[in-house]
């Protein structure tokens, strides 16, 4: 017999959906890079934490509305991407500094470049690399998480990283 990798997910899930809070914070635990990886390509750094826990909420919520168990991975993306979607409606307008505040961290003002030129690609390459490459996600999990499949994970990585370093070395120069 073959076990189908989301196969735990989807135990977990209806466990989660009769009312199973252990199951739900295995599923939290399983999930939550992959939430806090759609969000931070989508929403400043400083908020994806606190919308990642917004998610779960929402998510643990509306969790009978879910009618396929084995889609969860894909049901809780899409929860992100519509929730990042209305904070960044809801956020006030502000006017961007013109000037180039000295990071105190030079690590931390690298991440955030770096960040800044994954966001600056193609919409079908930004999760991917944030889930790999911020969230340390394999191609394998990126797909089994997000519903994507592993050839499209994989093509979408391989594209995205080649575009990505042509990128950074353009800005190098």
């Amino acid at each position: 017999m073959t076990v189908e990798p989301n196969s735990d997910a989807t135990a977990l899930v209806r466990a989660a959906t009769a009312g199973d809070a252990v199951a739900f914070g295995r599923l939290f635990e399983r999930f939550a890079p992959m939430v806090h990886g759609v969000l931070l390509s989508r929403v400043p750094s400083a908020d994806a934490d606190d919308l990642t826990q917004e998610v779960f909420m929402v998510a643990q919520g509306r969790l009978t509305e879910l009618h396929r168990p084995e889609a969860f991975g894909a049901w809780l993306g899409a929860i992100a991407r519509n929730r990042a979607t209305d904070f960044l409606r809801r956020r006030k307008p502000h006017a961007e500094l013109s000037f180039e505040v000295p990071s105190q961290d030079p690590e931390r003002s690298a991440a955030e470049q770096a960040l800044h030129a994954i966001r600056s690609l193609p919409e079908a390459y930004v999760e991917p690399l944030i889930l790999r490459l911020v969230e340390g996600m394999t191609g394998p999990e990126i797909a089994e998480r997000t519903g994507l499949t592993p050839e499209s994970v994989r093509v979408n990585l391989h594209r995205g990283m080649r575009l990505l370093r042509e990128r950074m070395r353009s800005d190098d120069e």
